[in-house]
């Protein structure tokens, strides 16, 4: 059987053309890697590549593989990256500048091939002028290449999409300076940090110069917003200025445009129409997150498209199928037609392929009797 055209099922969604019908659209890279990385079996997937998993079983996948495409440029006569392995399971980084050097460290473990910093890049004031300058020193680019491999892997098998790097206060959170040094700088040098802040953002204007110039147009802040590192005076101060700029840059190219909000949500969610976004990914449901449905329904209203919406903890024991086809079908009632249904946020390696093919089964049926 030839496979369904994904990207164009993407796109008729977004633009009101699917006649109300469901996208279904799970994210199962991480029960692939965590499989691939302890050496376990696929089962019926066995040496199967991703791509050929989501082509077997005929579903859509939001292919953020085209990341690599746009690329971090610096002037290698002012800027050297350098790296080094310190033992096994850790590695450090490197940025020489012409303001000194800033490093950080990386460590893995046994159990799975995520890393965590044991080092942040950013721990005095020093080092946040350096990175500040970084980012002011860096520009993006296009590579050709990459975008066309990807493009072969996945054909049409969903929807080119990106996702920019983290916004502010989240970028300080989650990539440079964690949260106890952010809570610090800001309470010590405010200044300091918005200059980096607003170093950030010109950088990121920057990405999506470059972006707006591609046939690319699923577009994601990959932020993971978790309400409790965000009271009310952040988000108004650090987040929403940022979306609000970024979101009508986007939009002036045509670009559908979400955030991605994957911890508690429940303080944050009375923003989510002031955002100006098109929709947000990954906000999780009880009984795995804070937030009922029909709240996360009150807060994106009619206007506003949810993607995802079922808690992963769904697709797995001890919660039962009756469980997930309980919350699917709650999912597609409240949000269709503004709902991509995928899984808020990724299968775990203990889930199973058949509760893919059962909500795949609830989409098909739906859809049919829309017809």
């Amino acid at each position: 059987m030839e496979n369904t055209d994904w990207e164009q099922f993407s796109y008729d969604v977004i633009d009101g053309k699917a006649g109300g019908k469901v996208l279904w659209q799970p994210r199962i890279l991480c029960w692939y890697s965590d499989k691939i990385f302890a050496k376990q079996s696929l089962g019926e997937f066995e040496g199967c590549r991703l791509s050929d998993i989501y082509k077997r079983l005929d579903i859509c996948n939001r292919v953020y593989d085209y990341n690599a495409c746009i690329c971090r440029v610096v002037d290698e006569k002012k800027i050297q990256h350098f790296s080094r392995q310190i033992s096994p399971l850790e590695r450090e980084l490197g940025i020489r500048t012409p303001l000194g050097e800033i490093t950080a460290r990386l460590r893995t473990n046994n159990s799975n091939g995520g890393e965590f910093f044991s080092k942040w890049w950013i721990e005095t004031e020093e080092d946040l002028k350096i990175y500040t300058y970084y980012e002011q020193a860096s520009d993006w680019a296009y590579d050709d290449g990459a975008f066309q491999r990807v493009r072969a892997e996945w054909g049409k098998m969903g929807a080119p999409s990106v996702f920019l790097p983290r916004t502010t206060i989240q970028h300080a959170y989650l990539d440079t300076m964690g949260v106890e040094n952010t809570a610090y700088a800001l309470a010590d040098t405010p200044e300091a940090m918005r200059r980096y802040f607003a170093a950030l953002n010109e950088s990121h204007d920057r990405y999506i110069d470059v972006l707006n110039r591609l046939p690319i147009r699923f577009v994601n802040f990959g932020d993971n917003l978790h309400c409790a590192l965000l009271p009310d005076e952040y988000f108004e101060e650090f987040i929403l200025p940022a979306y609000i700029h970024r979101t009508e840059k986007l939009h002036k190219a045509g670009k559908f445009v979400f955030s991605h909000w994957d911890g508690d949500t429940k303080s944050i969610l009375k923003y989510a129409k002031q955002t100006t976004l098109d929709g947000i990914e990954a906000i999780t449901p009880k009984p795995q997150g804070d937030v009922t449905l029909e709240e996360v329904k009150e807060a994106l209203g009619d206007q506003m498209f949810l993607l995802d919406g079922i808690a992963a903890i769904l697709f797995a024991q001890p919660f039962t199928e009756e469980d997930l086809i309980r919350q699917t079908e709650e999912v597609i009632r409240l949000f269709a037609p503004k709902l991509i249904l995928g899984i808020s946020d990724e299968m775990a390696s203990f889930g199973t392929m058949d509760r893919i093919r059962l909500v795949k089964s609830i989409v098909e049926k739906y859809n049919r009797s829309l017809q």
